[in-house]
């Protein structure tokens, strides 16, 4: 685990702990974030702690070709109930990813200073999201860093407010990045809903392979 200050630099992924823990300290600035995501690295950390950054092994990621559709999924895509916008209103969808309860989370890591620093990265152009309309009503989304000379989008978080809209998002992230030859979404780490959907877990030297 390494000390950062001011200084703008990572260790390498390499030398982080069995967890992925890899730094602490630093900051939250445009340069070190978008640094951190290119080095496959990010920050996850609560209000009464101080910036941590991860760089896990395995890795959690989507190949969009991969993305599974199951029939309730295909049928509520058919219905054409819900629309879909693209950085409508990434400060509502981050607000929503941070408010929305989970189960077995008793708070969330999306703290104000994240929120603050990711709506600062949106306005540079490097963080996008995916917006879930119903009825002219914001029921879905998600938001992450988009690496397009990578050709990789690093997704951080989505919520739903009603049946299948996160699904929805993600499923729409999907469709444009194959449209866009991107090489894979970035989950960061194991989780059961997102391998269902397709994601799976690779070694964090192949991501890094992939991403350099």
């Amino acid at each position: 685990m390494q000390l950062l200050n001011e200084k703008l630099w990572f260790p390498h992924p390499s030398t982080a702990t069995r967890d992925g823990f890899l730094a602490i300290g630093g900051d939250l600035s445009t340069e070190r974030l978008l640094l951190a995501y290119n080095s496959g690295i990010f920050p996850w950390f609560e209000n009464n702690q101080p910036i941590l950054w991860w760089s896990p092994n395995p890795r959690m990621v989507l190949f969009p070709e991969k993305f599974k559709v199951s029939k309730s999924l295909r049928k509520t895509i058919r219905s054409k109930k819900f629309q879909i916008t693209i950085n409508q209103n990434f400060p509502a969808v981050i607000k929503n990813c941070a408010s929305v309860s989970r189960k077995g989370q008793a708070d969330t890591w999306i703290t104000n200073k994240m929120q603050k620093a990711y709506i600062q990265l949106h306005k540079a152009g490097h963080a996008m999201s995916v917006e879930v309309w119903e009825n002219k009503t914001l029921v879905g989304g998600l938001y992450g860093v988009n690496l397009p000379d990578k050709k990789v989008f690093c997704g951080e978080s989505m919520f739903s407010l009603v049946s299948d809209a996160s699904k929805i998002a993600f499923y729409y992230l999907a469709q444009l990045s194959i449209e866009k030859g991107y090489k894979f979404i970035d989950c960061q780490i194991y989780n059961s809903h997102l391998e269902r959907l397709g994601a799976e877990e690779i070694d964090r030297n192949e991501f890094l392979s992939m991403l350099s």
